[in-house]
């Protein structure tokens, strides 16, 4: 297997601008670009006279070119993620639906990274950022947003005493009102149960009575599945009486099987909790070597980001920061055994004196993206590539 990590010093611009002339792919981009909160920020670009004076024209000027090569460089099957707080949410969201178009867009999730909120300061406690989502090619897009670490096993309560396996149950008739007989006509039909030993099918047999969908109040529904799958699948369904607002009833429910794998549908709202906080990221950097940097991202959320997509992609990462994104795909390879590999981008900015970095010898915050990925490949492998784009 090839190396896991690999980390570049130069400018992001003209490192994005190299990968596109190799037409190096990459299938997942995740970058946390400086959030534009009032003091300058690195990559000025000498283009903040060209935006008016603004500084939010500036930024958006500094970020433009950037994403442009980025969805140069990323696969068909890619999905970018873009850490973000309110400064520049609202900004950045229209111009990654320039870039990527709004068809492009997936979600723009929560994230909950300080749950103590930011107690400085005038106004609200701020206890959140965001996670703007978008696919370069909506189609093709291998991004699935599930993730087997939010399956709650207490959620599967039922015990299936023939097989030991647990499930629940869900109603097989659709409980969306815009699926009814005169929408889905095909799914308006009759089974037959049997409420004493839980039995289902499409024709009748002894003990059996006939079971039609109906809604909550009487009226008509439609099942979720089809006749040919309710016969294939009959040992997943159970019939049994149920009290609804006209009395007792039968009906048909779904056995959902907790099994090996099972995954479920991510929310918007990422918990610290899930995900870890700056806090945790802060203990995390400081374990490999020192604390170094003021606000890493956990690793917990970039192994969530990590997890939506198929563990052989090639990540990139043009804004590194501390490298927890090197980080989460050493510690995700080590633990499910996959290929990621990570390409990550840091200019030489230096840190500032007097900082904990500078006293520890780290003079640029390409040195400390450095020094946190030479601390994983020693402790978690994967190796490391270090080269420098002058």
């Amino acid at each position: 297997m090839g190396t896991w990590n690999t980390v570049v010093e130069g400018d992001n611009l003209d490192v994005l601008t190299d990968l596109a002339a190799r037409r190096q792919l990459f299938d997942l981009v995740y970058i946390d670009p400086p959030y534009n909160t009032g003091n300058d920020f690195a990559y000025s670009d000498d283009i903040r006279g060209e935006a008016g004076g603004s500084r939010h024209a500036a930024w958006v000027a500094m970020m433009r070119p950037r994403l442009e090569l980025a969805r140069s460089v990323m696969s068909p099957r890619a999905a970018i993620f873009v850490s973000i707080d309110d400064h520049e949410a609202a900004h950045l969201r229209l111009l990654l639906d320039e870039v990527f178009g709004e068809a492009g867009f997936v979600a723009q999730v929560v994230v909950n990274l300080n749950p103590k909120g930011r107690q400085l300061g005038r106004g609200f406690a701020t206890s959140h950022e965001y996670l703007l989502v978008y696919a370069r090619d909506p189609g093709r897009c291998a991004l699935v947003a599930t993730s087997a670490d939010t399956v709650d096993e207490r959620d599967f309560a039922l015990l299936h005493e023939p097989s030991g396996r647990r499930y629940r149950e869900l109603p097989l008739r659709n409980t969306n009102k815009k699926f009814n007989p005169l929408t889905a006509r095909t799914l308006h039909f009759s089974v037959w149960g049997d409420p004493v030993t839980g039995a289902v099918a499409t024709a009748p047999f002894d003990g059996a009575v006939e079971v039609s969908p109906v809604f909550g109040d009487g009226r008509p529904a439609v099942w979720r599945w089809s006749r040919p799958l309710i016969d294939e699948r009959g040992d997943d369904l159970v019939c049994r009486t149920v009290r609804g607002r006209a009395g007792e009833r039968v009906d048909v429910f779904q056995r959902d099987w907790l099994h090996p794998g099972r995954r479920k549908k991510l929310t918007t709202i990422w918990l610290a909790e899930e995900v870890g906080s700056t806090d945790t990221a802060v203990a995390e950097l400081k374990d490999l070597v020192g604390h170094v940097f003021e606000s890493p991202k956990p690793t917990g959320l970039l192994r969530r980001v990590l997890q939506t997509m198929p563990d052989d992609v090639a990540v990139l990462d043009f804004f590194a920061g501390s490298g927890t994104t090197g980080h989460a795909v050493a510690l995700l390879n080590e633990e499910d055994g996959g290929t990621r590999t990570c390409l990550s981008v840091n200019r030489a900015e230096p840190t500032r004196p007097g900082s904990n970095a500078h006293a520890a010898g780290l003079a640029t915050v390409a040195d400390i993206t450095r020094a946190r990925l030479r601390a994983v490949a020693e402790r978690h492998g994967g190796g490391l590539v270090e080269l420098v784009l002058d």
